[in-house]
């Protein structure tokens, strides 16, 4: 008869080698860059590791540090709003494809003035940006807002002080509005705002600046916006529509867009469709068309795979929009370019 201490140590041993034959096989990868769609990677990496023991760590250190690093080879995969060209992609060896939607969103601190009742178009909000309009009663604002009781304030402007996917997707919509903004504050990952602003390290930092400072406002994703609470400005879009940016507004926008491009990067700025958000854009990864360890590459697709086809719900609770389904069949055939 076997004796029950020893039954217990050889189960126990047992136990013991299944744990480190898993974690064997389990293969940690490491992301960075764009903190836009931090919060839905993070979430999709802690179900995903319960599910299969395999660890994603995601840094959001803004999608030119995400770009920096890939080119440099430290991490498995990148994360930027500001899609890479078709020859930057060829000249690095990368692969470039989206995961979810989201949008650009203005958000303000402007004592008795709620939740979407300001109306500003483009040209007006371009004015802001560039320190033109630096009065919360200024005549610009006040013709789009009649009846609305806009008080004698200053205009602190609140912008990413890193280099930043969404200042460049922010940016591109101004300096279309705009030829003054164009030419005097720029468009790109990084800009020149005007002095009446303040710098905010990331997604977050932005928006807590413009929560703790007055007559603030400033631009942030759609997530963060709503996970802060924070209070939105209906934009003009393109139909002439002042909209505020929901999901279905996001969708609107990227209704019929074509991802059929090289890194699959479709301009989804100020579209036609008379529902649709003007500042929408798609969130990408950079990753290598031929890495050096085979076993992290393919982690990169598994995770991602998953992700897309497990992860969608996940997504729109955080604020963030699904691809549509043929967008993610063609994801799904861009990554077997990944070797």
């Amino acid at each position: 008869m076997t004796h029950p201490r020893r039954t217990l140590l050889k189960l126990t041993t047992l136990a013991a080698a299944v744990s480190l034959s898993l974690s064997a096989l389990a293969t940690d990868i490491t992301g960075a860059g764009a903190t836009f769609p931090y919060a839905v990677y993070t979430k999709w990496a802690e179900v995903y590791q319960t599910a299969t023991r395999n660890r994603v760590n995601y840094q959001g250190i803004g999608s030119s540090g995400g770009v920096k690093q890939i080119k440099a080879r430290t991490v498995d995969f990148g994360g930027t709003d500001a899609p890479l060209s078709g020859t930057d992609l060829d000249a690095a060896g990368l692969a470039q494809f989206p995961t979810v939607m989201g949008a650009v969103t203005i958000v303000i601190n402007v004592p008795g003035i709620e939740s979407g009742k300001l109306k500003l178009d483009g040209p007006t909000l371009a004015e802001i940006f560039r320190g033109a309009v630096r009065k919360w009663n200024d005549p610009a604002i006040v013709s789009l807002n009649p009846g609305l009781n806009l008080p004698d304030m200053a205009i602190t402007v609140g912008f990413r002080s890193d280099g930043s996917g969404t200042t460049f997707v922010f940016s591109n919509y101004l300096a279309r509005q705009s030829a003054s903004f164009k030419s005097e504050v720029g468009a790109g990952n990084t800009v020149n705002w005007p002095a009446n602003g303040v710098g905010g390290k990331g997604n977050p930092g932005v928006a807590a600046n413009v929560q703790k400072i007055a007559g603030a406002i400033g631009y942030v994703d759609l997530a963060d916006a709503m996970k802060n609470k924070m209070r939105f400005v209906a934009l003009k879009n393109k139909a002439g529509h002042y909209i505020v940016p929901t999901q279905d507004a996001v969708e609107a926008a990227a209704a019929g867009a074509n991802f059929k491009v090289k890194g699959m990067a479709p301009d989804l700025l100020d579209q036609a469709h008379k529902d649709a958000w003007p500042i929408t854009s798609a969130t990408y990864v950079l990753a290598y068309e031929k890495g050096a360890d085979p076993a992290k590459q393919k982690a990169v697709v598994d995770f991602f795979t998953w992700a897309l086809n497990n992860g969608q719900k996940m997504a729109e609770e955080l604020g963030f929009v699904p691809l549509p389904a043929s967008v993610v069949r063609m994801v799904e055939a861009e990554m077997k370019t990944i070797k």
